[in-house]
């Protein structure tokens, strides 16, 4: 569910999905649950997720203590949910009892670090489908600058059977 569109009524483009809509989306939830909200989503194209970071985070305590650093796998797991979000958003109703799995990441490079107090903004682009498969080139900035960059593919599948 986003927030800037009425129900029942489709969602134009540049959207917005609140958390409880990205709950709906992602089985992610605490302490995987990486992203706060997802804007300018553009259905078959592209998503921005935001992560406000914090120095709650549960990683900071060991990466690094005295020097909190975000690992650069959670910046990429960022991406990974941004891209989820974008893919069960297009699809709608057709994403009903599926779930979005990572398939590979490539080409990831870590500019920057990315500390307490920064807003994470991780922009993801579609670059191809092919059948349930999905391939998104994924940016993270923080006030404008790039601190990390990496492909993202992922596959729709059946959502497994509760353990």
């Amino acid at each position: 569910m986003n927030e800037t569109t009425p129900p029942g009524q489709p969602a134009a483009p540049g959207y917005t999905v609140d958390i409880a809509g990205i709950m709906k989306a992602i089985p992610h939830r605490f302490p995987m649950l990486l992203i706060d909200r997802v804007v300018d989503v553009v259905h078959d194209q592209s998503a921005t997720g935001l992560k406000n970071v914090s120095a709650n985070e549960p990683f900071f305590a060991g990466h690094f203590p005295n020097h909190p650093v975000m690992p650069g796998v959670l910046i990429v797991e960022c991406m990974a949910q941004t891209a989820a979000v974008l893919v069960v958003e297009t699809l709608g109703a057709d994403a009903a009892g599926k779930v979005v799995y990572f398939m590979s990441i490539d080409n990831a490079k870590f500019r920057r670090p990315v500390v307490p107090g920064d807003q994470m903004r991780v922009e993801v682009v579609k670059q191809r489908r092919r059948g349930q498969v999905w391939r998104c080139e994924g940016t993270a900035k923080v006030d404008g600058t790039v601190v990390a960059e990496a492909t993202i593919t992922a596959m729709l599948m059946d959502r497994a059977a509760p353990i």
